[in-house]
């Protein structure tokens, strides 16, 4: 199995990174692969809206006039298996970093012509909220609903907060080895 990893965590050490890292350790303890892309990283800027009608080409092309890292990353996610969608929660929502790529994934994707690849593909989400934790399970409702509106085939959302981090790093892992050999 072939898994990759988006992120928009900042902190490779931090809470968001040790839940991606729980679930990648099981997936390749079963034998799979794991790539990540870790978005703060990445040059990726935020839609322009080209046109007056608040689209461009990507509604008619399905790509971006903005030369950055999307199209690359988009070309990673086709050759997945599976793909693994990562935040830290900021005011109950997803970080600026990711909700700036699945903005832009988004419309390149949305025309079914220009969904290959993409709509269907199996996508998991996690959601770490550093503060009190409430926000994590609006944060997965934010990013279901982005996955889904881009094609992907949402087949789970973990909510984490800091104080049961310590729990879901073993879930999470145990998860990715199960996920892996299914």
């Amino acid at each position: 199995m072939q898994v990759l990893t988006i992120s928009g965590a900042r902190n490779p050490a931090g809470q968001t990174s040790q839940a991606v890292n729980a679930v990648a350790q099981g997936i390749i303890a079963a034998g799979g692969v794991v790539e990540t892309v870790l978005l703060p990283e990445m040059h990726i800027e935020r839609c322009r809206q080209c046109d007056d009608n608040g689209w461009g080409i990507c509604r008619t092309q399905g790509r971006c006039v903005i030369e950055d890292d999307l199209p690359a990353i988009k070309a990673r996610i086709r050759q997945a298996d599976l793909v693994l969608f990562a935040t830290p929660v900021y005011y109950a929502d997803l970080a600026e970093s990711l909700r700036a790529f699945l903005d832009r994934l988004r419309r390149t994707s949305a025309p079914e012509e220009f969904s290959a690849g993409i709509r269907g593909k199996r996508a998991i989400g996690i959601c770490v909220a550093g503060g009190g934790g409430g926000g994590a399970p609006n944060c997965c409702v934010a990013l279901e609903r982005a996955l889904a509106s881009t094609g992907f085939d949402v087949y789970d959302l973990f909510p984490v907060r800091r104080q049961n981090l310590a729990l879901k790093v073993e879930v999470l892992e145990a998860y990715g080895y199960l996920l892996a050999k299914a």
